[in-house]
Parts: structure tokens; C-alpha cells; sequence
């Protein structure tokens, strides 16, 4: 099977699984599970925590306003969507763009641990502290875990079944809404994206 018949088996199983505990939230509300989008070849893999309202209503990746400054984000070193693959932990949206709870973690998180072995990125970034602590975790190093404002902008290695990992954990891209001081300390941590490009 190749990659978009992966994904799309992928795509598939979370639309049909009526055990996923926000399910019942998505159909009630005519949402759609956010799978990720981007290319499948990508070098550089960004995760999120879950979508918000206009994700799930479109099924797109941070396609709201955070997600115009993620555009941005990536225009500042020269990099497109289509280069690169977005996605979150969790697939479908929670009630009042709440955290994602564990037990939710727990059972879609299973479905971007295969996104990354269907594409085998280099570089993992880590947007905001719910993805930084499920991925750290996921490869291994989560005794190097402190706070996301301690460790925004640092870069770390890890190691999945296809090989080492770089991570680069960050502020969530919201945050620079709620504070423009975070504007310029996001695209000032983003520079280091580019080093592997």
C-alpha cells in the first residue's frame, strides 16, 4: 500500500470508530475529523494539540487565525504548506476548544504515531505543551520534559522504528494572539526550522 492509501485507511477508521469519546460531539455538531494535510514526502512534520471549530468544520489544520500565522510562520523561512505536514494528537475537536483530556490522548494518539511512520520526518515540531509531551513521551525522552517556557525554541533528538528525530518544541501559534510578545519570540524560535531545510 502506498502512503495516500495508508493515510486514507487512516481517514477512514477514525470516521467510522463510534468508540472515540468525542464522536458523539462530532456528529452532533456536523464536524469533521482533522486528519492533517501537507505533503507525505515532507522533511518537517508539525503537531498540534486539536482542532478548533473552523478546523472541524472544514476538516483542515489550523486554517483559523492561528493557523494564518502558521502560514506566516512558515512564509518567514521560506517554507509553504505543501511542503510540510500539519496535523494534531487528536483528530476531532473537544467541547469549548477545551484541553484535550488524557483519556482522549490516549485513544487518538495511536492515529499520529502511524502519520509518522507513513511519513518519516525528519523534524518534529512541536506546537504548544500537550504535543510536546505526547511526542517526547512517544520517543522516548520525557525525562527531559519541563515547562513549554522553558523549553520553546530548544532542539532535542529522539528515535522512532524509521530512525533519529529532531524536535523542536514551541508556543502554540494561539499564543501569539493572546500576547503579540509571543509573535516575535515564535518567529524568532522558527528560525531554527530552518537549519533543517
Amino acid at each position: 500500500m502506498n502512503k495516500e492509501a495508508k493515510m486514507k485507511q487512516l481517514e477512514e477508521e477514525v470516521l467510522a470508530r463510534i468508540d472515540l469519546p468525542l464522536y458523539a460531539f462530532r456528529k452532533e455538531n456536523n464536524y469533521l475529523p482533522v486528519m492533517g494535510e501537507g505533503s507525505l514526502a515532507a522533511k518537517v512534520f508539525f503537531v498540534g494539540e486539536a482542532p478548533g471549530k473552523t478546523e472541524a468544520e472544514t476538516g483542515k489544520p489550523f486554517c483559523g487565525r492561528s493557523g494564518k500565522f502558521l502560514s506566516e510562520m512558515l512564509a518567514s523561512i521560506g517554507l509553504t504548506r505543501e511542503e510540510v505536514f500539519i496535523t494534531s494528537v487528536v483528530k476531532d475537536r473537544p467541547p469549548e476548544n477545551r484541553d484535550p483530556t488524557p483519556q482522549e490522548i490516549a485513544l487518538y494518539g495511536p492515529y499520529l504515531d502511524k502519520q509518522l511512520e507513513i511519513i518519516k520526518p525528519q523534524v518534529i515540531v512541536l506546537l504548544g505543551r500537550i504535543s510536546m509531551k505526547y511526542v517526547f513521551t512517544l520517543v522516548g525522552i520525557e525525562d527531559e520534559l519541563d515547562t513549554i517556557g522553558t523549553m520553546h525554541g530548544k532542539v532535542y533528538m529522539g528515535k522512532l522504528s524509521y530512525g533519529k528525530v529532531t524536535l523542536l518544541p514551541l508556543y502554540h501559534p494561539a499564543a501569539a494572539l493572546y500576547n503579540p510578545k509571543n509573535k516575535s519570540v515564535l518567529l524568532e524560535d522558527f528560525k531554527v526550522v530552518k537549519n533543517y531545510i
